[in-house]
Parts: C-alpha cells; sequence; structure tokens
C-alpha cells in the first residue's frame, strides 16, 4: 500500500483549498472519501492537515494506494481502491471442514480485501490446527485476480501429521518417581493405545493446566515448599514430536503443628468452630483440607447470621521442624448485598434453568463460598462449556452485580450400542437423549435393548425442579420381555410406566418416592416344569408405591475410589390390581483407599417380601439371587428350587455381601485396567409355598474369585472367574462371567 502527498517546494502556508478532485473512485462515492479525509473547501493546504487526511484514508482499509497533489489551489487525491473477496476457499484440508476454518476467520466474501486481514487470518488458522496438535501445518494464502476489482481468495494447507507428545520428563523429584507424576497430568506420552483420545497431542494450555495439577498434587501431600521451576516443551526437528520437561523443587514434607482460629468478631466465641475444622495436629499438610476447612467455616458462620465474614488461613512454616502452624483467621467485611443478576450467552437455556443453581439471590448478603459453589452448581448441569462467574461493582458501595458467562454446549445425545453377557447373551442397544428439553433443564431419554434373553423399551421423562422448587419429578413407560427358560422355564412378560419423586434432605442424604402400575404375564410355561410355575401361568396387575432413601459421600459415582452408599428400599402393593405384598431392602457399600490405586470394597445387603391378605407372593415378585450379586454362580442360580424339574421359585429372604480389592496390574494407569480380587457371600430362602417337592435350605453359600476389568475406549469390560467354597448340591454353578458393552 503507498501514500504519497506531492507539493511544489514553495511556501504554501497561505494555499486555501478552492477545490477538492477525487479520481480512480469506483465503488466508493467520491463525497464519502472525502468524508474520511476530514478535509474541506476553505481549510489550509499544509503538510500537517494533508498527512492527517492521508491517515484517515488509511485507516480505513479500503485503498491500496492514495496520492494527494496541488494544482493550484485544487487538491487532487487519486485512489487505488482495494479489491472485494468474491470467495474464500481452502484446499488442502481433511481434517479441519471448511465450515470450522471459515469461523475461525475475519475475512469474509463480498469485504473489502486488505493484506493485514489475510496475515491475521493465516495465524488463526496457524493457532487451530496446532490446537488440534498439527504443529507441522503450512499455510500458504493465494490472491486469484478477477474483473471488476475482485478476487478470489484461497488457503492452501498441508496439514502434515499430528504432532504427538514423545516424552515427558521430570527433573529434580525425589519423593514420587516420573512414572506417578505422569499419572497426574492431563498430557499422556504417546502410545499406540491413545489412538481414540488427544491426550498425547501438545497443548499450550494443557501444559499450564498440567503445572496447576502438579502443584494441587504436591501441596495435598504435605510438600508446602514446592515449586516449578520451568515447563519446556521442545519441538523435534522434523516437527513431529513435542518432548516436554517439568523442573521441580520439592521441599520438604510438613506436619501440621498448631491449630487455631483467630476471630475478630466481636463478642463471639470462635471455639464454637472448632468441629468445622478437618486438620488436626500431627496429620500431614494438606491444603485440600484446609481449604474445605475455610468453606465449612463460612458456612457455619452464615447459619449463625455472620454472612458478611472473610476467613484468611495463614500458613506459617517453621522448616528447622518441618511442621506447619496454621491460623484461620476471621475478619468482619463491610456489608455488600447483591444487587442484580445478570446470566449471558444462554441463547437456548432459560434464564432460571441457571438463576436456580445459584445459591445467591438478588438482595442476599454477598458470600464469596457460596458464589464458588454457584458456578459448580452451574458446572454440574453438563449444558454449558464454559461458566464463569464473577461480581462487579454495583450502583453504590454496598452493592455488587453478579455477572454469569456461559458459552452452551449440544445436550442432545444419540448412541448405537452392541455388546455381549453371560447374562442376557449379545446385545444390541439405541439411545436417544435430550438432557435439556427446550431449554428447561428437562431430560427426555428413549431407549431400546434388543439381547438374546431380554428385550426392553423405555421412555423416560424428568423435570428436575417441578413447581420451582428443588424436587425432581417424572414418568416412566417401559416394555420388557426376558426368557427365564433357562432358569425357571417360563417367559415373562411386563408393561407398565410409573410417575417419581425425588428431593434432597441435605447434601449427601435424598428421598425418592414412586408409584408403579403394570402387567405381568407369565407366558410359553413349559410342560414339564414345575407345578409351582404351571401354577401362576396368566396375567397379574401390579400396583405399587414405593420409597427410596439414599445417603452418598461417594468422590464418584461411577468410579468411586472413597465413601459411602447407603440405601433403604421399602415397596408396597395393593393399591388396586392383583398383587398384596410389601418388601423392603436395605445395603451400604463402602469404599476405603488402602494404599495408591488400591480400594477395598465391602457390600451388604439384605431384603425380605411378605404377601399379605389372603395373598401369597408370586413367582415374579419373588428375589433371585445368582450372577452379579452372587458370583460363582448363575443367575437364579441359588435358592430354593423344585426337586424334581430343577426350576428356580426364588425366594422371600435373602442377605448377600461381598469384599473386594481392586488394584493396579503394572500397566499405565490412563489405560484404566485393573485386578479384582473378591469373596462373595449370601443365601437366599423362604417360600410361601411349601412341601417336600421344593429344596430350601438357608445355608451360606460364599465364593471367591479374581477378575480384571478395562475401561475401553468402547465402554466398559470385565471378565470374572469365581468358584464356589460353600454351596448346596441342587445349586447352579458358573465360573466364568465376561460383560462388554459399547456406545458408538
Amino acid at each position: 500500500m503507498v501514500f504519497a502527498v506531492v507539493l511544489p517546494a514553495v511556501a504554501f502556508a497561505q494555499t486555501v483549498i478552492r477545490e477538492i478532485r477525487i479520481q480512480g473512485a469506483e465503488r466508493i462515492e467520491p463525497a464519502t472519501v472525502e468524508s474520511y479525509m476530514d478535509l474541506k473547501v476553505g481549510d489550509p493546504m499544509t503538510r500537517e492537515t494533508l498527512d492527517s487526511a492521508l491517515k484517515g484514508l488509511f485507516s480505513t482499509g479500503l485503498f491500496a494506494d492514495v496520492t494527494l497533489s496541488q494544482h493550484g489551489s485544487a487538491l487532487i487525491v487519486d485512489v487505488l481502491e482495494n479489491p472485494v473477496v468474491n470467495q474464500i476457499a481452502f484446499e488442502g484440508n481433511q481434517k479441519i471442514e471448511n465450515d470450522a476454518l471459515l469461523a475461525e476467520i475475519q475475512m469474509r466474501p463480498r469485504q473489502v480485501f486488505t493484506r493485514t486481514k489475510v496475515q491475521s487470518d493465516v495465524s488463526r488458522l496457524y493457532q487451530v490446527y496446532r490446537r488440534n496438535g498439527r504443529f507441522a501445518v503450512s499455510i500458504e494464502p493465494k490472491v486469484i485476480k478477477l474483473d471488476q476489482n475482485r478476487v478470489n481468495l484461497v488457503f492452501e494447507i498441508a496439514e502434515g501429521d499430528v504432532t504427538k507428545v514423545e516424552s515427558i520428563r521430570f527433573v529434580g523429584n525425589k519423593r514420587f518417581d516420573d512414572s506417578k507424576l505422569r499419572s497426574e497430568i492431563s498430557t499422556k506420552e504417546s502410545m499406540w493405545y491413545r489412538f481414540i483420545t488427544a491426550d498425547d497431542r501438545y497443548d499450550p494450555d494443557r501444559l499450564n493446566f498440567d503445572q496447576e495439577l502438579l502443584r494441587r498434587f504436591y501441596l495435598s501431600r504435605g510438600y508446602a515448599d514446592f515449586q516449578i521451576l520451568s515447563a519446556v516443551a521442545e519441538l523435534a526437528d522434523e516437527r513431529d514430536s513435542f518432548y516436554i520437561t517439568f523442573t521441580l523443587q520439592e521441599g520438604e514434607r510438613y506436619k501440621v503443628g498448631d491449630v487455631a482460629i483467630n476471630s475478630h468478631i466481636r463478642n463471639f466465641d470462635a471455639s464454637v468452630l472448632r468441629p468445622e475444622i478437618n486438620v488436626e495436629s500431627g496429620d500431614w499438610y494438606n491444603a485440600d483440607y484446609v481449604q474445605e476447612s475455610v468453606d465449612h467455616l463460612t458456612n457455619a458462620l452464615g447459619n449463625l447470621q455472620y454472612a458478611f465474614v472473610n476467613i484468611r488461613p495463614d500458613v506459617q512454616r517453621i522448616r528447622e521442624e518441618n511442621i506447619v502452624n496454621l491460623t484461620f483467621n476471621i475478619d468482619e467485611t463491610p456489608r455488600v448485598f447483591v444487587e442484580r443478576i445478570n446470566v449471558n450467552g444462554n441463547m437456548r437455556t432459560l434464564d432460571r434453568v441457571v438463576r436456580r443453581e445459584l445459591q445467591l439471590v438478588e438482595g442476599d448478603p454477598f458470600n464469596r463460598s457460596k458464589l464458588a459453589r454457584s458456578e459448580q452448581n452451574i458446572n454440574n448441569l453438563d449444558f454449558f462449556e464454559t461458566v464463569n462467574v464473577e461480581s462487579r461493582t454495583g450502583s453504590a458501595p454496598d452493592k455488587t452485580v453478579l455477572e454469569v458467562d456461559v458459552t452452551e454446549k449440544s445436550t442432545g445425545e444419540l448412541s448405537i450400542g452392541a455388546g455381549f453377557s453371560t447374562s442376557d447373551g449379545p446385545l444390541a442397544d439405541f439411545r436417544i437423549r435430550e438432557r435439556n428439553l427446550l431449554g428447561k433443564g428437562q431430560d427426555l431419554a428413549l431407549s431400546t435393548v434388543i439381547a438374546g434373553e431380554r428385550t426392553e423399551f423405555n421412555l423416560g421423562f424428568t423435570e428436575p425442579y417441578f413447581l420451582d422448587r428443588d424436587i425432581s419429578a417424572g414418568f416412566d413407560v417401559f416394555h420388557i420381555t426376558r426368557d427365564l427358560q433357562d432358569e425357571s422355564s417360563f417367559d415373562q412378560r411386563r408393561t407398565g410406566g410409573g410417575f417419581r419423586f425425588g428431593y434432597p434432605l441435605s447434601e449427601r442424604w435424598r428421598q425418592g418416592l414412586r408409584y408403579r402400575i403394570e402387567q405381568n404375564e407369565i407366558t410359553d410355561v413349559d410342560s414339564d416344569a414345575s407345578r409351582f410355575v404351571r401354577e401362576q401361568e396368566g396375567e397379574r396387575v401390579t400396583s405399587a408405591l414405593s420409597q427410596r432413601l439414599t445417603y452418598d459421600s461417594r468422590d464418584s459415582s461411577v468410579f468411586p475410589t472413597d465413601g459411602t452408599l447407603y440405601w433403604l428400599d421399602a415397596e408396597v402393593a395393593g393399591l388396586g390390581g392383583d398383587a398384596q405384598y410389601v418388601s423392603g431392602k436395605t445395603g451400604a457399600s463402602y469404599y476405603y483407599p488402602l494404599f495408591d490405586q488400591v480400594v477395598l470394597n465391602a457390600l451388604g445387603e439384605v431384603g425380605i417380601v411378605e404377601g399379605y391378605g389372603d395373598e401369597d407372593v408370586k413367582i415374579n415378585e419373588r428375589y433371585y439371587l445368582g450372577g452379579n450379586t452372587l458370583r460363582g454362580f448363575e443367575n437364579a442360580g441359588v435358592g430354593p428350587r423344585d426337586r424334581g424339574t430343577n426350576d428356580a421359585l426364588g425366594g422371600q429372604l435373602f442377605y448377600r455381601g461381598t469384599l473386594e480389592g481392586s488394584f493396579p496390574l503394572g500397566l499405565p494407569e490412563e489405560l484404566g485396567v485393573l485386578g479384582h480380587a473378591f469373596g462373595d457371600v449370601g443365601t437366599l430362602t423362604e417360600l410361601d409355598d411349601s412341601g417336600l417337592e421344593i429344596q430350601d435350605e438357608a445355608s451360606l453359600r460364599a465364593s471367591l474369585g479374581l477378575g480384571v476389568s478395562w475401561r475401553s475406549p468402547f465402554g466398559p469390560i470385565r471378565a470374572d472367574f469365581a468358584f464356589p467354597v460353600s454351596k448346596e448340591d441342587y445349586d447352579e454353578e458358573e465360573s466364568f462371567r465376561f460383560n462388554f458393552g459399547t456406545r458408538f
């Protein structure tokens, strides 16, 4: 782009512009060009005014060349317009679609072409490819000139191969080896089995996140002086791999010394807060526990009506003794109230869906802990890619405005699955689900399963905030057929539906209520089946009301390693229909981390069902034990049986227990392969029917076994080998169980 001013070598300070002539303008009106110059007839023609006019024309980006010249008192403006972009094309891109690349650049068809914009767009495209792990990419912009001052813009792209992380090394680590530290960060070394993930691709943002993960890891284990001196990613000469090196300074490990509370709140006894601190003298220092204590203290003070407080943990290191003294300083803060809450970025999700997850509303005292938990609650919805909640100054010093900025993501799911299990044989499933229906936060799901011995259709709908309260409500409709010929010589068909409600009792306790009505049909009874089965052939209608009370303190509902899950189920049938029974089950599952990656799980459960009135408990209402609930035995392999036909009849009382240890097998942790050693015990007994034809022993059955599981990219896979160590002669054994399922 060329700009020039041509003036005679004479004094021109007294020259006044009498005429302005615009030459070369085709698309742009002359009057528009004059408006950009900020010069008009009657203005003095000086170098300063003409320089200013040139800058004004340059800043528009509309011109490739501009010349200003003087002819007497006339100012001649010669312009050469930048061309207009006719089309934008991408060539050579196979891994990233055209639409995705076009969305990243500024240039658009029918816009004025400028080299500055093109250079900026090329830089942006490089960033996109590098974010996808392709650092060997080459991007060359080409301009094809057309008539009428138009051009086609073509980005020629040589994508190259994915640039993966070849090696991750640590320098300065003495307490933990490289393998352990590599398992704590999100970036992984390139391996053959990571073909379905992007964890082994270099990403500068991920490298920064990894530094934070390392810092948290060491601080949670007592290394209060830990520092990362450098984190360097070196690109190989061939530009096909990265070598990452973290240089660490671990420092010494500290234990907790004195723990104190220093309160500046007048007339307040801080000793009542001591139970809220989960850090004890003599423990290894853990920064996570310190932050948890701050949250607990903030909540406790809020419950005591002290909403305007700030809690600062003061960590004092005594390096000579490797001790950390902790003081929780409690200060009163100026009274600040929430003036307004703005929700931004939610194009589809309704405002109220976001607002109901906030623990602060307009008029509430401002509380930073509640603000942080509110942000976490919105994240837990899993409706948004990013969530950012910030407080900003309000209309007065004692007021604040909360800005909730979100970026939505797709919440629809469509999955097709295939798999195999020893319980149901080969199986296929189809599932379509929308977790944020119409932006209201509602959940609608339709699923089908077709297996060798089971066919199932389900339709479910859940409203998480029924009547704008923290009450979930929903309904289910189902149709299930099962082939139970091997176990009990009959087929079963269940068709029905139900309504359900759930609400929290506290942070960890939750109550659920459900009404169910179904038609249950016993069909295709084998002619040689037990008379106890033949007598129950036909249709029955069950109308039942049930409740479920749960307590959940597990660290994960999918792959727990610590915590407890407790449940109490009760059901009453007889509100119409044919069935009349009362059933109850209760149990608990406890997870305890013994060592690093070694988890012990202890489970116990007991259940009983009894009929009332003139009704006995029918075969479809009884409990069955075996298979996944008592390994080493087939499905329904334990419990009362017909002596002549060996058909399983189910039972009305059961109890079972499991003790299982899960441990690594020496493979990389991120591969998700674990070994399991377990022991199962249990029994199933009692029937309303009785007689010499029934074998029913209430003796304890037990089994021991080993298993291996893999959290594969295709879904969870598990194989168990178990053998009974205590059983009855008529029990049905099963030494091997295999389950595999996937969705794609």
